[in-house]
């Protein structure tokens, strides 16, 4: 006959507190993790229980140092998925972390608010690093002198628009998830480099509305920045926008933008600004 325990142990004497981990992904969706064993309603959001859930310790200082810490936690097909943090749905999403009494869920005590930083995958396990609000303290303000154009291909300095954009339907793949050749669902094949760093917007296939970079465009094959997080299939359909390389000949010459030029291709280098008197008649021949 097993003896009763029960009268051995206070409810006082148990821990009732849990962490809590709430994302806020820049498409507007809000997902909450907690660890503790049963899920808790919390402020109209469900934390769901993820004992695979790891935070590295919390640390503040009060010289305004970047206050960061990791979490460590295991992919699954439920939550978080590996092709959604390669296809950057996670980047730049505001996460909260705090602690919470789940006997009265009225006590909660926040300890970090901050951004994810970079995500990185381990085998089946993912490393985020959360950056605490002193991050932005950090950023530089201002811009430096450049011979390339500073201001982002089509926004509201560059004014400048894709002279044309087409449809492609992929033709064959070379290797997967980044190296393709297409053909146009209408039209001409554009002349070599013609999209060289513009962007490919995906309308279907395993990628569709993900966008990724054009590094290269020869012979209607196409060479991605990086690959994308699902296999490209023969017969996905994209929508190609040609880039700018940023220098003033192409600003000049392809969108007739050179009064929006957003960089100084006339400044003197570093080569003229260091020379001396032996070496000016070398730079003026070379």
């Amino acid at each position: 006959m097993n003896p009763d325990l029960s009268n051995l142990v206070s409810k006082d004497e148990v821990t009732s507190i849990a962490m809590c981990c709430k994302l806020s992904l820049t498409n507007g969706v809000i997902l909450g993790f907690t660890s503790n064993t049963e899920a808790l309603l919390i402020d109209k959001l469900l934390y769901k229980p993820k004992t695979l859930l790891s935070i590295s310790s919390i640390e503040t200082t009060n010289n305004l140092a970047v206050d960061n810490l990791d979490i460590t936690g295991v992919l699954d097909s439920l939550d978080i998925k590996e092709a959604d943090i390669l296809a950057g749905r996670y980047d730049f999403a505001e996460v909260e972390i705090f602690s919470v009494n789940v006997l009265d869920i009225t006590q909660k005590i926040i300890h970090r608010r901050g951004w994810l930083g970079e995500v990185t995958i381990r085998g089946e396990q993912f490393v985020a690093e959360i950056r605490g609000l002193t991050q932005k303290l950090q950023c530089n303000i201002g811009e430096l002198y450049s011979p390339s154009c500073r201001a982002i291909f089509g926004d509201k300095r560059c004014k400048a628009s894709p002279a044309n954009i087409f449809v492609e339907i992929v033709d064959n793949v070379d290797i997967a998830r980044q190296i393709f050749t297409a053909k146009p669902d209408g039209g001409e094949v554009p002349p070599p480099d013609y999209f060289a760093s513009g962007k490919v917007t995906w309308l279907s296939g395993n990628n569709e509305g993900l966008v990724q970079e054009i590094k290269k465009f020869r012979n209607r094959q196409f060479i991605l920045t990086l690959p994308m997080p699902s296999a490209i299939e023969k017969g996905d359909r994209f929508l190609a926008v040609p880039g700018c390389d940023k220098s003033f000949k192409t600003c000049c010459n392809t969108f007739d933008n050179a009064i929006n030029f957003r960089g100084e291709p006339h400044v003197p280098g570093l080569d003229k600004i260091f020379a001396t008197p032996g070496t000016t008649d070398n730079l003026k021949h070379g």
